[in-house]
């Protein structure tokens, strides 16, 4: 709820709790009046805690860096070692943007090697 939607209810329920009750209150109640101005007491009091129990909106995160990779050239991985030309965002960490261009050549050489170029979000 924003700052001025709970302003709002809360002078609302306060305005709600003190007016009509306090005017058939004063002006000697019969039992109608009496049991609504207690109903209206007490929806304007549960008003006002509801109100006051609101919890502000999260704020949105602020967008993260942006990653930009341009031709870097060439990159080998050998006997299980891993060649990346561009932007590595292990397990797709990272809010905000990535780009690559003209990334080069990425060669994997033996078991278990791996290479990629552009964006690797593995």
């Amino acid at each position: 709820m924003s700052q001025v939607w709970k302003i709002t209810v809360i002078v609302a329920a306060a305005a709600g709790v003190v007016s009509t009750p306090l005017v058939w209150l004063l002006d000697s109640p019969d039992t109608g009046q009496l049991v609504g101005a207690s109903v209206q007491a007490a929806t304007g009091i549960a008003a006002l805690f509801w109100a006051l129990l609101q919890r502000p909106p999260a704020p949105v995160p602020a967008p993260g860096p942006a990653d930009l990779a341009v031709g870097t050239g060439k990159a080998d991985g050998t006997d299980g070692g891993t060649a990346h030309t561009g932007v590595r965002r292990p397990g797709g960490a990272g809010t905000g943007s990535a780009k690559a261009e003209q990334t080069g050549d990425a060669t994997a050489h033996g078991s278990g090697s791996r290479a990629s170029t552009g964006i690797d979000y593995s």
